[in-house]
C-alpha cells in the first residue's frame, strides 16, 4: 500500500495529540488509526522527527510490548509522571494504559 507521506504525517500528528494523559497507544495503533496499519515503522520516524520540545506528546507510543524507545531516556519518567505502570520488564502495562479511543476516532 502506497501512502501520501504528507498526508500521513499530518494524520499521525493529529492522533497523537488526541492520546490522553495516562494512555498510551502503540505504533502500529496510531498507523491503523491513520488508515495505514503496515506502517507502524513510518509513524516511528514521523515521531522522531518532531523532537521533544513539540506540544504533541510524542511519549506516549510505544512499540507493540509496550516498551519504550530505548534512545529516549526521558521517556518513561514522563509516563510515570502521568500515572502509566510499568512491569518488572520495564515495559508498559497496556492492559491498563493503552488508548482505546471512540470508533468514531
Amino acid at each position: 500500500m502506497k501512502v501520501d507521506t504528507v498526508e500521513f504525517a499530518i494524520a499521525v500528528k493529529q492522533i497523537v495529540a488526541a492520546i490522553p494523559k495516562g494512555k498510551v497507544a502503540t505504533y502500529g495503533d496510531v498507523a491503523a488509526l491513520a488508515g495505514a496499519p503496515s506502517h507502524a515503522r513510518l509513524v516511528g520516524k514521523i515521531l522522531g522527527a518532531i523532537g521533544m520540545d513539540s506540544p504533541i506528546p510524542c511519549h506516549r507510543v510505544v512499540n507493540a510490548s509496550g516498551r519504550p524507545a530505548p534512545h529516549w531516556l526521558s521517556q518513561t519518567p514522563l509516563l510515570r509522571n502521568e500515572g502509566v505502570r510499568f512491569k518488572s520488564n520495564g515495559n508498559v502495562d497496556l492492559s491498563s494504559h493503552r488508548w482505546n479511543p471512540d470508533p468514531d476516532f
